[in-house]
């Protein structure tokens, strides 16, 4: 009777482990967009060098690039007409803004986070827009949670390929 109170108990024991681990923090970096980004690919981008920064009326945004996109930067891509290398990514991190409480003069200043726009470089998963891949990943921050935006896959696409002479990037490495 006892080995088997024991058992129960275990047995118990651990899945209310397993569920309260399914019940606790999501992991964002399960999420794959509908055209083959997984938000995995873009692990450390809360690290990552900031290429610029921007505001339109609704949203704060910093744009990030990993180590081989800034080196591509740093050499003059794509001001020297030669285009970012395969496995060159970067993160546009956007907030809505909010007014400085504290700040003696006016500035807006990150409130809540709202989405992470991600840009692969790798030219054989995606030869038809140039060799990048987009996806969206919104926040919701009542739940704390990331969720695929379900804009169609060559949504990016449609606007970067205004800056096509750029090699579809928007924004320059800015001066420090």
């Amino acid at each position: 009777m006892k080995r088997t109170s024991k058992a129960l108990i275990a047995g118990a024991t651990a899945l209310i482990v397993v569920v309260g681990t399914a019940f606790s923090a999501q992991d964002k970096y399960t999420l794959k967009s509908a055209g083959g980004i997984a938000f995995a690919d873009f692990r450390g981008y809360e690290d990552w060098a900031v290429v610029s920064s921007a505001r339109t009326d609704e949203v704060l945004k910093v744009i990030v690039a990993n180590p081989a996109m800034i080196k591509a930067y740093k050499a003059g891509v794509p001001k020297n007409g030669q285009l970012f290398p395969e496995g060159s990514k970067i993160v546009k991190l956007q907030w809505k803004p909010k007014k400085s409480s504290e700040a003696p003069f006016a500035v807006d200043v990150p409130d809540v986070f709202t989405q992470a726009f991600v840009m692969e470089k790798d030219s054989k998963r995606f030869p038809k827009t140039g060799g990048w891949g987009y996806a969206l990943f919104n926040y919701d921050a009542p739940s704390d949670k990331f969720v695929v935006d379900p804009s169609p896959v060559d949504c990016g696409q449609a606007c970067h390929v205004r800056v096509k002479t750029k090699d579809y990037i928007f924004h320059p490495y800015q001066k420090r």
